[in-house]
């Protein structure tokens, strides 16, 4: 093997070439980590600004902030090399002054009462859990065999819900239930704000959060024109725990002249839901383990859990389907939709991908089921 300990983080279009050609060559950013005996954080943050300076012939790439030159001279005064030392982390003001006046100049209008339809099916209640949506997520199909970026993400999604609430029966309530990780990224920089992690983003934070908001209400509305009442729950995500907060309090402001659409804006890392001889609750999943979750709902709410008789705990955060019944309620994690980033594709964390709607009797617990898996869903289009 080749000595790659000249490697460093590239600065210039001929280091940014070398980083991508060994890419290539070693098929994703934990072998060529392992090969260069560095972090796999690191070595995908190196591939992600050698793409972006290819992209722009050496230049500062978009939404990069140009803090200092370097030049490089010979001996006769003729400039040989200079490298361009960009900050990813912060984007410019002039870049993001236009997004942050629209959005605080905007006005908010609560939207007019959605008309009722006639006929629901009084004990019966819709649940539809989504799972981990990552709104803001970008995907190439030479990383991870697919593409994606916001208008597949918002597509897919409401194409999704659409499918259910049309196959669903004419239930008297319905459940939007968001298990966390709506939004991508929580901020302009495309990272993570607990851990610094560097995220795949298709595009800037304005424009995730324009097309969250709009597939969100899109579900919501839609839903609202079959059943009689519709909650919704937006639990806080680890990608998302400022956005996710945000979404319920825009969707609670929305929809306040809405009496049949609850949303449930308290911040809160577990919320609960009643349906008369069942109760749920709702988490993200990365700040509790599943076993402590039937203890936690009996002693948040005691007197819930001694009036009912079917408990379930939603969650999502792992992206798999798995579904364990511990003393006195049943711990589910819901599949999403999304593909997985390319980080997780090179490590292996794949798993199949849909949605599902969940009919709760009101007497008898869960009665049905309906699943929308992400093959069906595109070959519906």
């Amino acid at each position: 093997m080749a000595n790659l300990s000249h490697l460093v983080k590239p600065i210039n279009l001929e280091q940014a070439n070398e980083i991508l050609s060994l890419y290539n060559q070693y098929g994703n950013a934990t072998a060529l980590a392992k090969a260069l005996g560095k972090k796999d954080r690191t070595v995908r943050e190196w591939v992600l600004t050698a793409k972006e300076i290819v992209f722009t012939d050496g230049k500062a790439p978009p939404k990069h902030f140009v803090k200092a030159t370097s030049t490089l001279y010979d001996a006769e005064g003729n400039k040989k090399l200079e490298w361009i030392k960009t900050d990813r982390q912060k984007e410019s003001f002039d870049e993001i002054k236009d997004d942050l006046i629209e959005a605080f100049n905007s006005e908010i209008k609560p939207l007019k009462p959605i008309k009722k339809s006639t006929g629901h099916d009084k004990e019966l209640m819709v649940v539809i859990p989504m799972g981990d949506p990552h709104i803001g997520l970008y995907c190439s199909e030479w990383e991870v065999g697919e593409k994606f970026n916001l208008e597949i993400a918002k597509a897919d999604l409401c194409n999704a819900v659409k499918y259910l609430i049309d196959a669903a029966p004419k239930a008297d309530r319905c459940a939007i239930i968001n298990l966390g990780d709506f939004f991508h990224a929580d901020n302009f920089a495309g990272v993570t704000s607990r851990s610094g992690h560097s995220l795949d983003m298709a595009g800037r934070a304005p424009e995730m959060i324009e097309v969250g908001v709009t597939a969100m209400r899109y579900c919501i509305e839609y839903a609202t024109e079959k059943f009689n009442h519709v909650d919704v729950i937006n639990a806080i995500g680890n990608h998302d725990d400022l956005l996710s907060i945000a979404l319920s309090c825009l969707l609670h402001n929305v929809y306040q002249n809405n009496p049949r659409i609850k949303i449930h804006n308290e911040p809160r890392t577990r919320h609960y839901l009643r349906h008369g001889n069942v109760f749920i609750g709702v988490t993200h999943g990365n700040s509790s383990k599943d076993k402590n979750l039937p203890l936690l709902m009996a002693t948040e709410k005691a007197k819930e859990w001694g009036e009912t008789k079917y408990r379930f705990f939603y969650r999502g955060h792992h992206h798999h389907d798995e579904k364990i019944e511990y003393n006195g309620c049943i711990v589910e994690q819901f599949r999403t939709l999304a593909p997985s980033d390319s980080y997780a594709f090179g490590n292996g964390y794949i798993s199949g991908r849909d949605i599902k709607a969940i009919l709760m009797h009101s007497k008898y617990g869960e009665v049905g089921r309906i699943t929308c898996s992400i093959d069906m869903l595109r070959g519906e289009k």
